[in-house]
């Protein structure tokens, strides 16, 4: 059963078409959780930091393939607000206290399109003395060079507006299985 949508409010929008189905999705993260697992030891005390609030399906679904000890925690960072554009300007508005000093720390992001998140987060995590920073992406559109480039990678993404699967459009569509265009 979904959810309805205010479809006036959303100036008629509904999403187009499934890019990546919830079967594609499920077994995607289940081969990086295995990937994961292969790159870190129990020794590591890996820290697996999402980013709010995009990453919490993807997350919760790829912590439960990760076969290590683990601790979670969450960032919040917006730069979009109720647009369909980055604003390029990142606002934290959840900083974990969680120390991060000596641990690997694994950002999950559920979309990396212009990169700006991660290269305003990623200098401020390193301040904090982890053993290391990977990236995670469910979803990368490669639109240009970044300096914090995902380790892993689900999916290299269309150039469209997705959403889905924890994606958004105005807190909309989040809950839908799959990631479709809108």
């Amino acid at each position: 059963m979904t959810t309805p949508v205010d479809t006036a409010r959303l100036g008629g929008r509904m999403p187009a078409s499934v890019v990546f189905s919830a079967k594609a999705l499920r077994g995607r993260v289940e081969d990086l959780g295995n990937e994961i697992t292969a790159a870190y030891t129990p020794a590591d005390r890996l820290l697996v930091l999402g980013l709010l609030k995009g990453s919490f399906l993807f997350m919760a679904d790829l912590v439960r393939e990760i076969r290590l000890p683990l601790q979670v925690d969450f960032l919040v960072a917006s730069s979009y607000g109720d647009d369909m554009e980055s604003s390029g300007s990142v606002r934290l508005l959840y900083d974990p206290e969680t120390s991060l000093e000596g641990r690997a720390v694994l950002v999950l992001e559920d979309i990396v399109d212009t990169g700006t998140t991660l290269e305003q987060v990623i200098p401020r995590l390193r301040a904090r003395g982890p053993k290391s920073i990977e990236v995670c992406a469910l979803l990368h559109k490669r639109l240009r060079p970044l300096e914090v480039e995902p380790r892993w990678v689900g999916f290299d993404a269309p150039n469209d507006f997705l959403v889905g699967y924890g994606l958004d459009y105005a807190e909309d569509f989040r809950h839908l299985p799959y990631i479709a265009t809108l």
